[in-house]
């Protein structure tokens, strides 16, 4: 079995390509890919998104695969029809966003992905997002290596508050959004849920309480998102939404970007009507030299890091080295996006 593993500079090709061998042995040919992510941002590729490298390059080093492992290696449309005898491709992510689903259920190639490879990184990271908007933690560091001693963040009514005892809202309740809630418990707040999808039972169980979303905006002082990005949820939280929390809430998105509306943030941070923003991703990434909320009072913005952590990597390389595994001998493919390239 010919292999292509096409990975990048946090998933390497390598870190792949060992783990395949790992799970299936030797006697295998391999073929690799390297990307310029993260050193050169994701972007669209022809009709996929959040890919890096070309359709050109992906075609180049296919040549004969069987299989291919990624992450994100754009499969398109003129990708599958250039390569034949392809017949899996294991995407390490929590979605094959980087796959046209639809030409590759049309090619006959079954295409899996990596569900919470990255929830453990991604929850601390929204936790401390979390902690660090509430309590001035890296507003405070900036000013201070610039210069500036603020002792009067210590007066009462500019000093931060206690996760113990706060209403938190986690908009999403997947592998990431429970995480979080049951740190968050553990902190001693109360912690709210808005999730259509979620079992209730689950809900409670963890200490948490399923509510509808305009009841959370209205109750909790700090928002958290984690919703996976659909054309339904694409802006939830906007301008209308916003003015349902209370004033000064903490709002914090280490989800996706187009969760969120970012054109009402500037003014209601300004306002007061949000006092703190925490921001892991965004509506555009980059966000460009004239970004709006470069200059807004209270903004915390990391260039998406909540994912990235050496574990997520590894993690995400056995996830679909187990794929391929399973595929090879014959077995029920775990995590299938498409599973109607299996019917007759």
């Amino acid at each position: 079995m010919r292999i292509l593993a096409a990975g990048d500079h946090f998933v390497g090709t390598g870190l792949l390509a060992d783990a395949v061998r790992a799970e299936i042995g030797a006697g295998h040919e391999f073929s690799e890919l390297t990307l310029p992510w993260p050193v050169e941002p994701f972007g669209p590729v022809a009709n996929v998104n959040e890919a890096s490298g070309t359709e050109e390059q992906v075609i180049e080093a296919l040549a004969g695969a069987e299989v291919a492992v990624t992450q994100m290696a754009p499969f398109t449309k003129q990708v599958f029809a250039a390569a034949p005898g392809l017949k899996l491709v294991s995407v390490c992510r929590g979605g094959p966003v980087n796959v046209d689903l639809a030409a590759a259920t049309e090619a006959g190639v079954a295409v899996t992905y990596a569900p919470g490879r990255n929830a453990g990184a991604a929850a601390e990271f929204a936790v401390g997002m979390i902690l660090a908007a509430m309590r001035r933690i890296s507003t405070s560091s900036a000013e201070l290596l610039g210069g500036t001693w603020r002792g009067d963040y210590y007066a009462y009514d500019q000093t931060g508050l206690e996760l113990d005892g706060t209403t938190v809202g986690l908009v999403g309740y997947g592998a990431i959004g429970a995480r979080v809630a049951k740190v968050l418990v553990a902190f001693g707040a109360k912690v709210l849920v808005s999730d259509p999808f979620a079992d209730p039972a689950r809900i409670s169980a963890d200490g948490a309480e399923l509510v509808e979303l305009d009841d959370l905006l209205r109750r909790s002082f700090v928002v958290s998102l984690h919703a996976r990005l659909t054309e339904e949820t694409r802006h939830l939280i906007d301008a209308a939404k916003l003015a349902l929390l209370p004033e000064g809430a903490v709002l914090v998105n280490t989800a996706r970007g187009g969760l969120l509306d970012y054109s009402p943030l500037p003014e209601a941070l300004r306002s007061g009507r949000l006092g703190a923003l925490a921001l892991d991703v965004y509506d555009v990434e980059p966000p460009p030299a004239d970004w709006a909320l470069r200059d807004a009072p209270n903004v915390i913005a990391t260039p998406h890091l909540a994912g990235a952590s050496r574990q997520t990597a590894e993690r995400a390389a056995s996830i679909v080295a187990a794929e391929v595994g399973r595929y090879a001998r014959g077995e029920a493919l775990a995590n299938l996006a498409n599973p109607e390239v299996l019917r007759p």
